[in-house]
């Protein structure tokens, strides 16, 4: 299945809802001409929503890793929203779980880019606990 990406903005911040693989390929250079797309600010302030992504290979998290860098060396930011449980797993195997703001409500991650507001972020020692027991 192609990656489907659907834009939108929230508050000046542009929401990414993907739905479909983020793997080598086509799919891959979509992810990354729609983050192009969405870093016409000065300071980007991206949220990738991955609820519908099923599945991330190596490629992918490179391209995540790569435009993540690219915003931050800009002064923006990509953060991540509703990643599902495999695509956490997967984030913290490979550590990259620190690289990435997480969240799992779309008014906290928009919260994220305004100082000041209260927000809950993705509690991700409580999710390696869990995934133990």
């Amino acid at each position: 299945m192609a990656l489907q990406i659907t834009k939108r903005i929230r508050e000046g911040i542009c929401v990414l809802e993907l739905k479909g693989r983020l793997v080598a390929g086509e799919e891959v250079g979509t992810f990354r001409t729609a983050i192009d797309e969405a870093s016409t600010e000065e300071q980007p302030k991206i949220i990738a929503c991955l609820r519908d992504v099923d599945y991330v290979d190596s490629t992918g998290l490179g391209a995540m890793v790569m435009v993540s860098t690219k915003l931050k060396r800009t002064g923006g930011a990509l953060r991540l929203m509703n990643v599902n449980r495999r695509n956490i797993e997967l984030l913290v195997l490979t550590k990259l779980d620190t690289m990435f703001e997480i969240y799992t409500d779309e008014t906290d991650a928009v919260n994220s880019y305004f100082p000041g507001r209260e927000i809950r972020k993705f509690d991700i020692l409580s999710f390696v606990q869990g995934m133990k027991s």
